[in-house]
């Protein structure tokens, strides 16, 4: 493609500035071109305050527009699928966060329109470029680690219950799991390179909303993994592990090594500890972005990945005694 990729956002988000705006400052080939917000007056103040040329009344206007080439969805998971399915259909790539959908239907509905339209849907799990999760997947699936025998992923940040406070809302798709627990899904499912049953699976709900959630999962290959999240936490922590005949591997601050990282490997006995180079794991969103929509590389997140990693939620969720993420009003 020629000139660089104009970016539209939907939502005036939280995270927006630091997973889009900002990177995309620093990255010839992106220019955030317009935002749209539900009150027109917060798009304004946002796009003011960003230096965001364009500014739309609503989402609907923002997907139509003629000089976008990538919509990113950063609106609540309650609105994932009707707004990409929107943006798909009116032409544009998506890139839109996770958690993917607020289910596994929803999920395989975005991606059938992606097909449908031709149009690129990428799963923002940023940590999945970064140098550090690359290294680890390849660590774990070629073999250096020997056998592999488990896997274990822990998410954990303390988040107040304040008003507007999405993850604690069960009609907006919030949850430990679909917040925090996506990541440590994922992240177990990448390293092993499979796709796991749930054996079992406990949460602690409150008001349809886990506010702690752990899984315990097994993979047709004998793994066995382990997954734990929770919004309740006195103190963050984000560990990855994954232990095979040979050694095992250990990252503390998986997801986002760029604030700082330990990433220790123990293999034939041999100790090492790696570093975290390269971009951030937000440039390194981007950097894949712009090489998977010039044909130069495939998408790593999306597609069956992302559909997968919803079906898990699903299948947690059940086994925790919660049958079905609650369904949009």
């Amino acid at each position: 493609m020629s000139g660089p990729v104009r970016i539209g956002l939907l939502g005036a988000s939280r995270i927006a500035p630091t997973a889009v705006i900002t990177p995309a400052r620093d990255n010839p080939n992106f220019v955030v071109t317009a935002v749209a917000a539900r009150d027109v007056e917060r798009a304004r103040a946002y796009a003011a305050e960003h230096a965001i040329a364009g500014v739309e009344a609503d989402y609907a206007a923002l997907v139509r527009r003629d000089d976008l080439d990538l919509i990113y969805n950063a609106l609540p998971p309650a609105a994932h699928k009707d707004w990409t399915i929107a943006a798909l259909e009116a032409g544009k790539a998506v890139l839109c966060e996770k958690p993917f959908a607020k289910d596994a239907g929803e999920a395989r509905a975005m991606v059938q329109a992606a097909h449908d339209t031709g149009r690129l849907l990428l799963e923002a799990f940023h940590y999945r470029f970064h140098n550090v999760m690359r290294a680890a997947v390849a660590l774990a699936r070629e073999g250096a680690l020997g056998e592999l025998h488990s896997a274990a992923a822990i998410f954990e940040v303390p988040i107040l219950r304040t008003p507007g406070e999405l993850r604690w809302r069960a009609d907006q798709g919030g949850g430990a799991l679909m917040d925090l627990g996506t990541y440590t899904v994922h992240a177990v499912r990448s390293v092993v390179g499979a796709e796991p049953r749930v054996v079992a699976a406990e949460a602690v709900f409150e008001h349809g909303v886990d506010a702690a959630t752990r899984a315990r999962l097994e993979f047709p290959n004998g793994v066995t993994g382990e997954v734990a999240c929770s919004m309740t936490a006195a103190a963050p922590r984000a560990t990855l592990s994954v232990a095979g005949s040979r050694g095992f591997l250990e990252i503390v601050n998986f997801l986002a090594p760029q604030l700082g990282c330990r990433f220790t490997t123990v293999i034939d006995g041999q100790s090492r500890q790696h570093g975290a180079d390269g971009p951030s794991t937000y440039a390194a969103q981007l950097i894949h972005l712009h090489e998977v929509m010039t044909g130069a590389v495939q998408p790593l997140t999306g597609g069956a990945d992302a559909i997968a990693n919803m079906a898990v939620i699903d299948a947690i969720y059940e086994a925790a005694g919660r049958s079905l993420v609650p369904p949009s009003p």
